[in-house]
């Protein structure tokens, strides 16, 4: 008797759990299909503050590495050295890649001949006076740098941008919210929910940067003219109302 009881007890459990189970998923069912949700986006332009350009120097092949890296050392210390002078500071100035290199030539009589070793060198430079970016390449160029390139434009500080375009994204979707109930003839209730998109893009120039290097007659480098153009930011909102 006390076993039959027991079971019927156990079942009595089971069956208020699975009651309250589907009451829960209806629950859930209910509140699911009684929301809303939209999508607003906003974006804001502004000027970049900061140029990251990449400077380095090729050496031409050498019979020893040692005269190789010997002659590609002197020559980027005296870079280092002119960039340091026009303001960009050493904390703003980094080794990006370092390679020696063996060269070899490949001839029918002897096959492959080891001739010699080049060195590549390249530094990373951030500089936040956009006044010299053609200044700096120009003279750098003058000192033996002959690898210039990979240059974009980044905002240092996009802090308060970020903010400006979130608040035309949640503008943006309220409207569309009250556009769409209008033509469809729901009401909403109140915003239940709020979801922000992770929108990070890369340093994107949306004016392209423009290097044109002038050339003297005796055919020196002398400093480009750059145009930094302007950077986006934006910020994608979803809104979740409640549907009335």
């Amino acid at each position: 008797m006390k076993k039959t009881n027991a079971i019927i007890t156990a079942l009595g459990i089971i069956a208020l759990a699975t009651v309250l189970s589907l009451a829960f998923y209806f629950t859930n069912q209910r509140n699911n299909e009684d929301r809303f949700s939209v999508t607003g986006s906003g974006t804001v332009y502004a000027k970049a503050d900061i140029a990251n350009l990449t400077i380095g120097i090729k050496t031409e092949v050498k019979k020893t590495a040692a005269e190789a890296t010997s002659e590609n050392n002197e020559k980027m210390k005296a870079i280092i050295a002119t960039i340091k002078e026009l303001g960009v500071e050493e904390k703003d100035i980094k080794t990006t890649n370092y390679s020696l290199r063996p060269s070899y030539k490949w001839t029918e009589e002897r096959g492959q001949e080891l001739v010699g070793y080049e060195v590549s060198q390249e530094v990373t430079l951030k500089i936040r006076d956009l006044e010299k970016i053609g200044e700096i390449i120009g003279k750098t160029t003058a000192k033996g740098a002959n690898q210039v390139g990979n240059i974009n434009f980044t905002i240092d500080d996009e802090f308060e941008l970020k903010n400006q375009a979130r608040a035309l994204a949640i503008e943006k979707a309220k409207q569309k919210a009250q556009l769409i109930a209008s033509q469809s003839g729901i009401k909403l209730g109140k915003i239940k929910g709020v979801n922000e998109t992770n929108y990070q893009p890369g340093p994107i120039v949306y004016s392209n940067a423009k290097m044109d290097f002038a050339v003297e007659e005796a055919g020196n480098v002398v400093s480009p003219s750059i145009e930094t153009g302007t950077n986006e930011i934006r910020a994608e909102v979803t809104l979740i109302y409640e549907v009335k």
